[in-house]
C-alpha cells in the first residue's frame, strides 16, 4: 500500500475510524476518501454501488458499524442486525465489483461462542452458543467475516477479516445507556469526583473478566495487517491480558481520584464471564501492543477533563 494510493476509511467519524485516520495522516498516506453517513447511507446499495464506481479506491478499511454496549445491543436488536448486516454487504460486494486491492474488515470479540475456552483461538468462531444479549450483533460480524471468505475462495478477492477485542480511547461513546465498559465506568467515576457522590455503582457481580485494547494500538495492528497479511479466515488483535470488572473499577477510582465506595448490582446482567483473546497467530507475525492499559485509562482520562465533555447538561 503506497502513500498515494486511494484508501477508503468507512466509518471515519467513529472511535475506529477516526485512529485509522490519524494512523494513515502520521504515516503520511495523502490520498483518503472520508464520507459522512449525511454524505453516503451505507445501508443503501445503490448508494454504495455509485460510491464506488465513482471513486474506485484501491483499499479499505471497513469500520462503519452500529455499535454500543450491552444495554444498546440487547434492546436494539433489528437494528443492530440489520444495519450491520447491510452495510458489510453492500461495501464488500462494491469492493469486488470496482476491483479493489485490498479490504480489510473489523469484527468483534463478540463472535466467539458465550462459553468458548480461553484464550479465544481463531478457529472457536461458530463452535457453540452466542451471548444472548448481543447475538443479532455477532451474527452480523460472523456474516461479514463468511462474506470475506466467500468473495476470497470465490472471486479471489484479497478481504481480510480482524477481530478487536474491546477498545477504549479517542472518540468513544459515553452515552449513560449504550456506551461499553470501560467508557460507561469512566463516565461514572468522573461524574462521581464532581458530584461528589460516595458510592458508584457497577453492573453485575464484578467478576467476569475483559481485555482492553487503545483504539490508537488497534489502528497500528489494522496498518500493519493491510500490508502483511493475506489469508482466508479471521485474525484476533489484543494485548493477551485481561482484568476483572471490579479490579477495572478500582483502577478507574485510582486515576481519576474518587474517594468513595464501590457497589456491584448483581441484579443487573454480567454477560459473557470472560473474554481474552489468544493473540499468538498476531504474535507469530510481529506486532504486540505497546499501550498498557493504565497508561492508556490515564490518557483518555486526561483528554476527557481538557474537553469538558462531561460538564454540559446532557453529561448529567
Amino acid at each position: 500500500m503506497n502513500t498515494t494510493d486511494k484508501i477508503y476509511v468507512a466509518g471515519h467519524n467513529g472511535m475506529v475510524g477516526s485512529a485509522l485516520v490519524r494512523k494513515l495522516k502520521n504515516g503520511g498516506y495523502t490520498n483518503l476518501i472520508l464520507k459522512t453517513s449525511s454524505e453516503i447511507d451505507l445501508r443503501n446499495q445503490a448508494a454504495v454501488n455509485s460510491f464506488f464506481e465513482a471513486e474506485k479506491p484501491d483499499y479499505v478499511f471497513l469500520s462503519a458499524a452500529k455499535v454500543g454496549g450491552i444495554v444498546a445491543n440487547n434492546i436494539y436488536r433489528a437494528e443492530f442486525i440489520y444495519d450491520n448486516l447491510m452495510i458489510e454487504s453492500n461495501i464488500i460486494h462494491a469492493a469486488y465489483k470496482t476491483s479493489v486491492k485490498k479490504l480489510l474488515f473489523l469484527g468483534s470479540s463478540c463472535i466467539y461462542p458465550k462459553l468458548a475456552s480461553q484464550p479465544l483461538k481463531e478457529e472457536y468462531i461458530l463452535s457453540g452458543y452466542l451471548e444472548e444479549t448481543n447475538q443479532p450483533y455477532a451474527i452480523a460480524k460472523i456474516a461479514g467475516i463468511e462474506l470475506c471468505n466467500a468473495y476470497r475462495v470465490q472471486y479471489g478477492c484479497n478481504f481480510i477479516s480482524v477481530m478487536p477485542t474491546n477498545l477504549y480511547g479517542p472518540n468513544d461513546n459515553y452515552h449513560p445507556e449504550n456506551s461499553h465498559v470501560l467508557a460507561a465506568l469512566l463516565r461514572k467515576f468522573i461524574i462521581a469526583v464532581q458530584k461528589q457522590l460516595q458510592v458508584v455503582e457497577i453492573w453485575g457481580t464484578g467478576t467476569p473478566r475483559r481485555e482492553f485494547l487503545h483504539v490508537d494500538d488497534l489502528a497500528d495492528a489494522c496498518l500493519f495487517l493491510m500490508k502483511w497479511y493475506d489469508e482466508q479466515g479471521l485474525i484476533n488483535i489484543g494485548t493477551g491480558e485481561d482484568i476483572s470488572i471490579i479490579d477495572l473499577a478500582n483502577l478507574i477510582k485510582n486515576v481519576t481520584g474518587f474517594n468513595g465506595k464501590i457497589a456491584t448490582n448483581p441484579a443487573k446482567p454480567d454477560g459473557t464471564p470472560r473474554k481474552l483473546m489468544d493473540i499468538t497467530k498476531l504474535k507469530n507475525i510481529g506486532w504486540t501492543a505497546s499501550i498498557s492499559l493504565k497508561d492508556g485509562i490515564e490518557k483518555v482520562y486526561l483528554e476527557l477533563l481538557q474537553s469538558n465533555v462531561f460538564y454540559s447538561k446532557e453529561a448529567f
